[in-house]
């Protein structure tokens, strides 16, 4: 039930020695993890969810390990997987591979919000019923 969202590593992502500069790596990862978000909710990524759907979730831990370079010689597969859901926040692993091996690996939790607010709230049930089981299926 894991979910790979394909990046194109392009020329101009590269810094002087020719690999990806390092600030694009998190980035690239916030794109797989709202990749995500539109292939469990019907299409709509976080600008949905917080205008149409009336919940945020922002980031409050970012970790992450590098592996080996990521240049533009292959596409980026960058698998998300949902580790954990809590009572008001989600955790996400996140591995990126070129060409099959292994260039970072990282840990992302959000936490639930009323949109237009930084309020907490409870996961919605809508996130619970489609993530819920694809938690319970990696564990």
């Amino acid at each position: 039930m894991d979910y790979t969202h394909e990046i194109r590593v392009s020329w101009g992502d590269c810094d002087p020695a020719r690999i990806a500069y390092t600030a694009r790596i998190p980035a690239w990862a916030l794109e797989a993890i709202n990749g995500f978000w539109e292939h469990v909710l019907d299409g709509d990524g976080w600008y949905q969810m917080e205008l149409d759907r009336g919940f945020g979730t922002p980031f409050v831990h970012m970790e992450m390990d590098f592996r080996s370079p990521v240049t533009p010689r292959h596409r980026l597969a960058c698998t998300v997987i949902p580790e954990r859901l809590g009572e008001s926040s989600i955790t996400f692993r996140v591995t990126g591979r070129q060409d099959g091996a292994l260039c970072f690996e990282g840990s992302f939790v959000c936490v639930f919000i009323v949109a237009g607010s930084l309020e907490k709230r409870s996961v919605p049930d809508e996130v619970r019923a489609v993530v819920g089981p694809r938690i319970a299926a990696a564990g």
